[in-house]
């Protein structure tokens, strides 16, 4: 049962998934950050200081407000993070629309050339057909 193992582990395929699982992890945590320390502060700024993490509904029994989302989770409250899961949609689409560039790029260069138009025919054969052309005008 090792060997088997061994055996399914080692396939070309299972390691290509495994390197692209971790290369997949590396690019996410880049484009979160790029999502949370580049995109979001102008954009929260073009829409009047308005942080996404801080957007969340109080779920709590309690008619307790709370400014912060971490105000809210220090004091044990139930909240609906919905500006969380809005930079989560942020994060998704800008990693679907990379990896859809990089896809692009890779079929474009995939793509096989033209084949190379055909080799002239001998200068025999080109003879015969002149001849043959001849012969069936007459």
């Amino acid at each position: 049962m090792l060997k088997e193992f061994r055996d399914f582990a080692m396939k070309g395929n299972v390691l290509d998934m495994a390197i692209g699982i971790i290369i997949g992890a590396a690019f996410g945590k880049i484009v979160s950050s790029f999502v949370a320390d580049v995109l979001m502060p102008p954009l929260s700024m073009l829409m009047g200081q308005v942080d996404f993490t801080n957007w969340f509904v109080n779920m709590s029994m309690k008619g307790d407000h709370y400014d912060t989302l971490k105000a809210a989770k220090d004091a044990g409250a139930v909240t609906l993070n919905y500006g969380l899961f809005i930079n989560s949609v942020i994060d998704f689409l800008i990693v679907a629309f990379a990896i859809f560039l990089l896809v692009k790029q890779v079929n474009r260069l995939k793509k096989e050339a033209p084949p190379p138009p055909p080799a002239e025919p001998p200068r025999q054969e080109v003879l015969l057909t002149e001849i043959r052309d001849l012969l069936a005008r007459r």
